[in-house]
């Protein structure tokens, strides 16, 4: 019972290691070892962490992966890890750094794991989540249609810089990183207090839940509700971040492609029914 107890960090960290170590075998080149070892190991840290109900457990993973993703890959290394490099690496017909990062991450992986990048890795997230709004104050609004606007302007932005053909397109994109975030930043910050809501950037703005909503849908991993203990309560409800509708067990509850496993409906379940 106790091995059950932990396969989701084991089968995750397995996961991490077997893209590691054939990302490593077949590119030639060890970073891709150290990248996906260490993301796999972090995300596994804090899955532990939360089977052992520390109350930072997610959030030790936050820092751990996006502080990695932001400074030291993005900052010290040049690589712009934001939507546009996806787009500038995709257009230059070479597949790493950005590409196999949203492949990973943003493409297939929601297949298995939903959006838990959203959760343990964003370093947009990472931020906002310190805000004090960790609890919605108000319903959901219509707004969803923005990220597929922040979808299009990043892909037309990069698009124009290659029909151009512009040079320096590597400095371009770095900066274009650095401005970014800061924009992202800036924004989430400012709806965070406006709508009340941490949240609000990652359910209205971001244009990486383009890809990773519809893959959601089918993810592997998913908050399940037994129904024998459930009481209907509410709370799992009132505590969610993203507004799920973790009761239902269907794939079309309400804002189902939104969870980001963070896992407060879960300890906050006073019947132990999710």
């Amino acid at each position: 019972m106790q091995i059950k107890k932990y396969l989701v960090p084991l089968l995750m960290l397995t996961v991490f290691e077997t893209i590691a170590v054939t990302l490593w075998l077949t590119k030639n080149e060890i970073f891709y070892l150290f990248n996906f070892s260490y993301i796999g190991i972090s995300i596994s840290l804090g899955m532990f962490l939360l089977i052992k109900r520390h109350p930072y457990g997610r959030r030790i993973v936050q820092l751990l992966v996006g502080l990695y993703m932001l400074v030291y890959l993005g900052i010290i290394r040049g690589e712009n890890m934001q939507i546009e490099g996806f787009w500038y690496y995709l257009f230059s017909g070479v597949f790493e750094a950005a590409t196999i990062h949203y492949a990973v991450a943003k493409i297939f992986g929601p297949l298995l794991f939903g959006r838990g990048w959203c959760g343990y890795a964003c370093w947009t997230a990472m931020v906002l989540d310190f805000l004090p709004y960790k609890v919605p104050k108000h319903p959901r609004k219509n707004l969803g249609w923005i990220r597929y606007v922040t979808f299009a302007a990043s892909l037309i932005f990069v698009a124009v810089l290659f029909l151009t053909g512009t040079q320096h397109m590597e400095q371009i994109m770095f900066w274009a990183f650095i401005i970014g975030n800061a924009v992202y930043y800036l924004v989430g910050i400012v709806l965070a207090y406006v709508l009340q809501d941490n949240r609000a950037f990652c359910k209205y703005v971001c244009p990486i839940t383009v890809f990773l909503k519809p893959m959601s849908y089918f993810s592997l991993l998913r908050i399940r509700c037994n129904p024998d203990k459930c009481v209907s309560c509410g709370k799992c409800k009132r505590v969610c971040p993203m507004q799920v509708d973790v009761t239902d067990p269907s794939r079309k509850r309400l804002n189902g492609t939104e969870c980001i496993l963070c896992m407060e409906c879960v300890k906050n379940c006073p019947k132990q029914a999710l």
